[in-house]
Parts: C-alpha cells; structure tokens; sequence
C-alpha cells in the first residue's frame, strides 16, 4: 500500500509540473470568443472601461497580440514618406520610402519594456500580428503594394527572432496555425488571402470577395475561426470617413461568419479599429484592445457585455 500511495503520488506531482510548463495550444487560448462574437450586432454597446497611457512614442502602430500581462504591438517608425510616381517604375507605383519596423513589449500599466527592431532594407514596414501559443509572428513589408516581405517569429520568453520565410508580395497581416502547421496572411488592403505550410511554401491565394472593410489585424480565436479587424475608407464630402469593424472568418475557406461596424472614435478622431487590436472573452462578453492613433498615445480598452 505504502509502494501504491508514492506511485500514485509520483503520477500527481508529474501532471502538476507538465500542466505548469506545458505550451498552451492555440485553440485552448479563445474558447467560446467565436460563440460570443457571434451575438454581437451593431446595436451592441461597447463602454470605454480604461484608457492606459504609453510611456513612449508608438509611431504609427499597426498590430497587438497580448500574452499573460504583457502586449506586444508592432509599429513603423516612418522617416521618410513614400512617394507616388506619376507613372509605375520598376513594377511599383510609388517609392520605397524610409523607416525602423518595431516589436514594443509593454506592461499592464503602458510602460515600455522592450524595443525589438524588424525589418531589412526597404522591408521596414510590420502589420497585423498573432499569437500561436508558442510564438508570435510578425510580417514586415516595403510599404507599398506588390512588393516584398519577411515573416518573423518571435519567441515571447527568450525574444529570440526567427526569420521564418520571405514573400513576393506586401503581407500586411499573418496568423499562424500551428495544429495544422499552416499559415495565413492577407496582402496590401487585405484584397487577396495567402496561405503557406510550415515551410513558408505557398499552397493557395484567394480572392477577398468583401469590400465592407480591409482586414488590419487578425488573430486565431479557434481551430475553425479567425477574428479580424479593419477599416474602410469612405467618400464623405471633402473628406474622409473611417468605417471601423470586425468580422468572423472561417480558416479554410475564409468565408465570412458574422460581421458588425465599429463606431466608437478615439481621442484623434480615428475609427478604434483603424489598426492594433486585440479582442478577448470575459465571462459575460467579450473585451478589446485598441492603439488607433499615433505617436504619444494612449492603449483603450473596451468591453461590451452580453445578456
């Protein structure tokens, strides 16, 4: 009995140790997020519950992932603007522009605690980024359409920077799928979806059939389920309207589950999904992390709840 008792004991101590230092899997990190997304309308009211001042300049943001207390959010230093060519040269319908790509770790009360630089050459410009539950994977492109990028992984422990494969094309946002060992991208203005094995090697390109709004950032909720974020601009008078939103994907055939507008505004007048967010489950709704504006900013948090 006494043998018995320090087996089963041994068994116990074990599972504790391997639950604490296993990796979660990806579609462990969002249960029920596509269930709740899924009673959202444009009727759903979403209440600004915290507004956390950065410490630093941001630049112009572009893509949030958040693991445990800390947000990762991708930026583009931009030094010299492209400029668009009266006539294509070379392929490009603009120049290549100069700048820094970045990977800003930040703590719970916006204070930066690393700055992780990205990019090579002309490819300078990261874009919507995720979480795979091992790593986090960052695009960095040419900021101009048809042109080139690096996808990076990252590892959220030890920061070590992978270059994971290069595309011809702009990839302005990347998911992985690491059940699968696939990954999806969508290019400049979110027009075509990419996906590749694990291998960085292309295995199809599919046409985005909606023009509500272009995806910005999108991340996996689920095995089935992709979330992402964006905007449209739209025509209003002399100016621009920025319609914000947020749309349910189906992995495989990128069909379009559920979607609702987005017309909360931030302090710079800016849809709040206009380019970093993060959305995750509460236990009575659903919560979401926003940067729309630039350079000295604040994080938004909103929440919307459900009955």
């Amino acid at each position: 009995m006494r043998i018995f008792a320090v087996s089963i004991t041994a068994i116990i101590l074990f599972t504790m140790v391997s639950t604490v230092l296993a990796t979660p899997d990806e579609s462990k990190l969002s249960d029920g997020l596509s269930e709740q997304f899924r009673n959202l309308s444009r009727d759903t009211e979403w209440k600004k519950v915290e507004e956390l001042d950065l410490d630093f300049n941001i630049h112009h943001p572009q893509g949030m992932t958040k693991v445990g207390d800390r947000y990762y959010i991708s930026s583009v230093e931009i030094i010299e603007k492209p400029e668009k060519y009266e006539e294509p040269k070379g392929g490009y319908d603009r120049s290549a522009g100069k700048g820094v790509g970045h990977l800003f770790i930040v703590d719970e009360k916006g204070n930066l605690i690393e700055d992780l630089e990205l990019g090579e050459g002309d490819m300078y410009h990261p874009g919507g980024i995720a979480f795979d539950g091992k790593s986090i994977w960052v695009p960095v492109a040419e900021y101009r359409p048809d042109s080139q990028s690096i996808i990076y992984k990252i590892n959220p422990e030890s920061k070590k920077i992978e270059k994971a494969f290069e595309v011809d094309d702009h990839i302005g946002g990347i998911v992985s799928d690491e059940t699968n060992k696939k990954r999806y991208g969508v290019n400049w203005g979110s027009r075509e979806f990419y996906e590749w094995n694990e291998k960085g090697e292309q295995k199809a390109i599919k046409e985005n059939p909606s023009h509500f709004i272009d995806y910005q950032d999108c991340e996996g909720v689920d095995e089935n389920n992709l979330l992402c974020s964006g905007i449209a601009e739209l025509p209003s008078g002399d100016d621009v309207y920025e319609l914000g939103g947020l749309a349910l994907l189906d992995r495989k055939s990128k069909a379009i589950k559920h979607e609702i507008p987005i017309t909360q505004r931030s302090p710079q007048n800016h849809t709040i999904t206009r380019n970093p967010v993060f959305v995750e489950k509460t236990k009575d709704g659903l919560k979401l992390y926003a940067v729309p504006d630039d350079d000295h900013t604040s994080l938004l948090v909103y929440e919307a709840k459900l009955k």
